[in-house]
C-alpha cells in the first residue's frame, strides 16, 4: 500500500505555491472597493423605496417614479460592481453624477417639494457622491499596482 499520509500545515514547499499566490493576488486585486458595494446597494434600495417610506407618492408622483428608477439603477450598478468589478469600476463616476442629480432633482422633477423631500434627496445624493468618490479613488489607487 502506498504512503498517502497528508500533513496539515505549511504548503510553502508545494511546487505550485508561487503560482497559487500570484493567482490569489490577481483574483483579489482591486477588491478594496468591495466594502463599498454593500452600502451603494443599500443606498439604491433606500432611494427606490424612499417615496413610500416618507409618504410622498401622492404629493410628488413624478419624483416618486424618478427615485424608484434612480434607486434601481444605483442598486444594479452595485450588483455589477460585485459580479464583475474589473469591468464595472469605470462606472464609479456614474454614481457621483447620479448623486449630484439626486441633490437637484426635487426642484427639477418635483413640484414644490416640501422640506422632508428636499432633505431626503440631498442626503441620498451626498451619500451617492461620497460612495462613488470612494469607489473611484480606490479604483485609481489599485490600478497603479
Amino acid at each position: 500500500m502506498a504512503n498517502v499520509s497528508h500533513h496539515a500545515g505549511d504548503i510553502s514547499g508545494h511546487p505550485d505555491a508561487s503560482e497559487m499566490r500570484a493567482r490569489y493576488d490577481r483574483v483579489l486585486g482591486g477588491r478594496d472597493v468591495a466594502l463599498v458595494d454593500g452600502p451603494v446597494f443599500l443606498l439604491g434600495l433606500y432611494c427606490a423605496v424612499s417615496p413610500w417610506i416618507l409618504h410622498y407618492t401622492s404629493s410628488q408622483p413624478a419624483l416618486a417614479t424618478h427615485n424608484l428608477i434612480m434607486g434601481i439603477a444605483i442598486a444594479l450598478l452595485a450588483l455589477g460592481f460585485t459580479v464583475t468589478p474589473e469591468r464595472m469600476y469605470g462606472l464609479s463616476w456614474a454614481i457621483c453624477a447620479m448623486g449630484a442629480w439626486l441633490v437637484i432633482s426635487p426642484w427639477i422633477v418635483g413640484t414644490s417639494p416640501d422640506t422632508g423631500v428636499v432633505v431626503n434627496s440631498i442626503i441620498m445624493g451626498a451619500l451617492a457622491v461620497v460612495l462613488g468618490a470612494v469607489c473611484v479613488l480606490t479604483t485609481t489607487r489599485d490600478s497603479g499596482r
